[in-house]
């Protein structure tokens, strides 16, 4: 018996120094990691991550997801490298370097929300105003599955914008860039969560988990490689991929 209650007890205490040791941990974890997943809009309408030097001075603001649903909100990225000259391949990727979710027809809908309107299979519904699609019932290429609410959609850049801009997109002029980033033949309304998990991954590196879309995602990625001429070094791995995968 008093064997058993010495098992017990270094039980005890053993679960009580591993609560104090993640209690530790968790503490002691980097600021960004934990407000990683939050942007923040300021009442000025700038959309802020956490690698922003103002994150942690803004206290008034709306939290949003994501990078891109802030944007496609009516944010606009703070003015950093405005006027710069990205001539150079090797130079840091930024994403302001991309005007994208513009308004083309300046009907007031954006390119994530005109995509919306036209991908669903049934009539949208929008804000009071008209400017934002806030539901419909659209078909995710990458997951299989439908989704109604326009929160849980990202528009996702087949081609991303970061592997765009390594692959000689750095070397672009502005207005060129202006039209990849907001190319329809370019872009998916997908799952949030999966755009995410791929983040600037090219097709060599990730799939989506529906594989019966594989074969018309590396091939579609193919056809933007070949219209907006990225290195023939480049489209040939992608070509392998895709005579391996759709043979």
């Amino acid at each position: 018996m008093k064997c058993f209650q010495g098992v017990r007890t270094a039980m005890k205490t053993a679960a009580v120094v591993f609560g104090i040791c993640c209690a530790v941990l968790v503490a002691n974890l980097p600021t960004q990691a934990v407000l990683a997943a939050t942007v923040k809009m300021s009442k000025s309408k700038i959309c802020h991550d956490w690698r922003s030097p103002y994150y942690e001075r803004i206290k008034r603001f709306t939290n949003y997801p994501s990078l891109d649903a802030c944007l496609a909100d009516g944010g606009r990225l703070p003015k950093t490298n405005r006027g710069s000259k990205p001539d150079e391949a090797n130079r840091g990727y930024s994403r302001s370097a991309y005007i994208h979710w513009v308004d083309a027809d300046r009907d007031c809908l954006n390119t994530r929300h005109e995509l919306l309107t036209e991908l669903s299979t049934i009539k949208v519904s929008t804000t009071p105003d008209g400017c934002r699609v806030l539901r419909g019932r659209w078909n995710d290429p990458y997951s299989g599955e439908i989704i109604f609410d326009s929160k849980d959609i990202d528009i996702d850049h087949l081609v991303p914008l970061a592997w765009a801009w390594h692959h000689g997109a750095a070397n672009w002029p502005a207005q060129r860039r202006k039209e990849f980033a907001n190319d329809p033949v370019n872009l998916f309304a997908v799952k949030l969560e999966l755009n995410r998990s791929k983040g600037a991954h090219s097709p060599l590196e990730w799939l989506p988990p529906n594989q019966k879309f594989h074969c018309q995602y590396v091939t579609r990625y193919l056809r933007v490689m070949l219209i907006y001429d990225f290195t023939s070094n480049s489209r040939d791995e992608i070509r392998q991929l895709r005579d391996k995968i759709c043979d």
